[in-house]
């Protein structure tokens, strides 16, 4: 459910007010709360020209992963306090995520263990420039997360300033936590691939805001995005069917932006001649808009923060650039700023 706007900010948006106790403990307030993936990442990017069928020779990295749990390690990176709202299995991946995360400053005090069951995983093959060219991951411990899960953690849902998550969640969870667990706080989502942008699509008009790439927004919105006209139209459809606010993510093109109180842009900075790996840019992406979101940063402003982030994520081997920090992304900003 939407609350109403009110200017840029989306803490304003909430209209809630805090009692002394909630001033009091406001610093260790999870001011973005995350429900979703958390998952171990392999990466492998190959040192040549790639052949198929055949093993190539190449370099690896291993670290935790998950949609949204890389959005909040970009968030407490860039010194936003975040929890997270997920599933682990009682295994060797399971450990792995919560000591790296807890590391990395994510609140994990909430998290669900599952005994026997399979922690997450993810495996993404680069070529030699850090494209992708194939991803697979395996997610099932996060398809059974059940919705009284949610019931129970909606003190720490409520008094978040926005809740960030992914589609990889069962359609009749997410749907859940927009119209009834998430009780007014917004509700910002990415659609992960265009199979998962596919099974959220009978919902997609309830979330605040979304962050989908072209393809993505093709299937949300039923619409060809092939050209920068379409792209607008299809943005239009879904701010008809509620969504407030739309981060069109366009790869070295920058984004496009449109919103509920009439803002329509195109935005972007100048391309990295140098990229090392591209898997995290759409998170951090995603982090940065809910930074800038929840700080009411003026449109332009929250764009180039957003953008900068992801600059700042294609600069490291690992999803999560270790270097990521609230400093490092004004920085990129100054630096590629057209």
């Amino acid at each position: 459910m939407h609350p109403p706007e009110s200017g840029g900010a989306l803490a304003s948006v909430k209209n809630e007010s805090k009692t002394g106790e909630e001033r009091m403990s406001e610093q260790k307030r999870a001011r973005v709360v995350g429900v979703g993936a958390a998952n171990v990442d392999v990466h492998g990017r190959s040192r040549k020209s790639i052949v198929m069928r055949d093993s190539n020779p190449g370099y690896m990295a291993t670290s935790v992963g998950g949609v949204t749990r890389n959005i909040l390690e970009n968030l407490a990176r860039q010194g936003v306090p975040v929890a997270l709202l997920s599933a682990v299995g009682d295994d060797l991946y399971g450990e792995k995520i919560v000591r790296d995360s807890k590391l990395a400053g994510i609140d994990m005090s909430r998290l669900l263990q599952k005994q026997g069951a399979v922690s997450s995983s993810y495996i993404a093959i680069l070529d030699e420039k850090g494209d992708m060219l194939l991803g697979m991951s395996d997610m099932r411990i996060i398809e059974d997360l059940p919705t009284a899960y949610l019931d129970e953690n909606a003190g720490l849902l409520k008094s978040a300033d926005a809740i960030v998550c992914d589609a990889c969640l069962p359609i009749d969870l997410l749907d859940h936590l927009v119209s009834e667990a998430a009780n007014g706080t917004s509700v910002l989502i990415d659609p992960v691939s265009t199979a998962y942008a596919r099974q959220m699509e009978p919902i997609a008009g309830k979330f605040y805001a979304m962050k989908p790439n072209v393809m993505e927004l093709s299937i949300l919105s039923g619409l060809p995005t092939e050209t920068e006209t379409e792209i607008e139209r299809a943005c239009e459809a879904l701010l008809t069917r509620g969504v407030r606010r739309i981060a069109v993510s366009r790869g070295e093109k920058g984004c496009y932006y449109a919103d509920a109180e009439g803002n329509r842009l195109f935005r972007s900075l100048r391309p990295v001649l140098q990229m090392v790996n591209a898997t995290g840019a759409g998170d951090a992406f995603l982090a940065g808009f809910t930074h800038a979101l929840v700080d009411g940063l003026p449109v332009e402003e929250m764009l180039d923060y957003a953008l900068a982030s992801g600059i700042t994520a294609i600069q490291s081997m690992t999803t999560i650039n270790p270097d990521m920090s609230d400093a490092r992304v004004k920085e990129n900003i100054t630096r590629y700023r057209l």
